[in-house]
């Protein structure tokens, strides 16, 4: 059985490389892929186009490519959204979807709005053209991916006073955190400096109203494929606005309706990286129930 593994922000194909091993020798033909625009793989011609859509369909055409007719879809953060949009645009090629850190939210629905946030949330800093570039570009590569590492493993969201930019919330007398290693941050660095942000700031941030409109043709908005969402207890996301209620919520419950959730206590934004052999157990133990 085959089991495509969607990365986040800003991860890379590398943040499953304890989970990859684990499901290979589990028997699992494990696949990673870097998105378009995202590290090994090649830009998109305009940039400024992309929607979660178009990974969506890259997907799709990737696993044509390889001859697998259905996977499991294990995705991180916003790697969620692909591969619950996959769900809904070909409901033949998923037996199951693992995701961690983000719950399913129905394109266009009040739990997506970013309104809610302060003026200094870094996803509304993001979507504004320019900013981020910005703010980026007073540093080296290494130290934007270690600063937003550093910052999203918190628990607590990240936003910026006026007049203060994200990377200024870095302290820079805060470690790595114990379970990433300098190696692994040169190897990120490495991919980002290949790709740059460019598209990693379209997909996810500024793609959302695009994106609602190419999936404005569906007309059920349910995933039907089982479900199980892991999160850290401690992950700064449980902090958005709405995001505790509604993962308690009938919502949640009638959109999709074979979902269980589990929490790990001291789990961060990055659990599958933080605690991979717990990740792993629950990832293989789901996968079993539906071989």
């Amino acid at each position: 059985p085959s089991v495509l593994l969607l990365h986040g922000f800003p991860e890379i194909w590398y943040s499953w490389r304890h989970q990859m091993i684990a499901l290979a020798q589990a028997g699992f033909h494990a696949i990673a892929p870097d998105y378009r625009g995202y590290g090994l793989s090649d830009q998109p011609a305009e940039t400024e186009k992309g929607t979660y859509v178009d990974l969506v369909e890259d997907m799709a055409a990737l696993l044509d490519a390889l001859g697998i007719k259905e996977v499991f879809v294990v995705a991180k953060d916003f790697g969620g959204s692909i591969g619950y949009y996959l769900d809904l645009l070909h409901p033949d090629k998923v037996k199951g979807i693992v995701t961690l850190g983000a719950p399913y939210r129905r394109p266009g629905s009040p739990i997506t709005q970013t309104n809610k946030f302060p003026e200094g949330f870094y996803i509304r800093r993001w979507q504004e053209p320019g900013r981020a570039e910005a703010d980026f570009g007073r540093f080296d590569v290494k130290t934007v991916v270690k600063n937003i590492y550093i910052l999203f493993s918190g628990s607590e969201l990240p936003i910026a006073e006026e007049g203060k930019e994200i990377m200024d919330l870095y302290d820079p007398s805060t470690p790595l955190p114990q379970w990433f290693t300098e190696d692994d941050l040169n190897v990120y660095a490495s991919l980002y400096e290949k790709s740059g942000f460019q598209f990693a700031l379209q997909v996810p941030y500024r793609c959302l109203p695009k994106t609602w409109e190419a999936l404005s043709h569906l007309t059920d908005f349910v995933v039907k494929a089982p479900s199980l969402l892991i999160m850290g207890a401690k992950d700064y996301a449980l902090k958005f606005p709405g995001m505790e209620a509604y993962l308690h919520s009938e919502k949640l419950k009638h959109d999709v309706p074979n979902l269980d959730i589990i929490f790990i206590p001291d789990g961060s934004h990055f659990v599958q990286e933080q605690f991979p052999h717990e990740v792993n157990k629950l990832i293989l133990a789901f996968l079993n129930k539906f071989i």
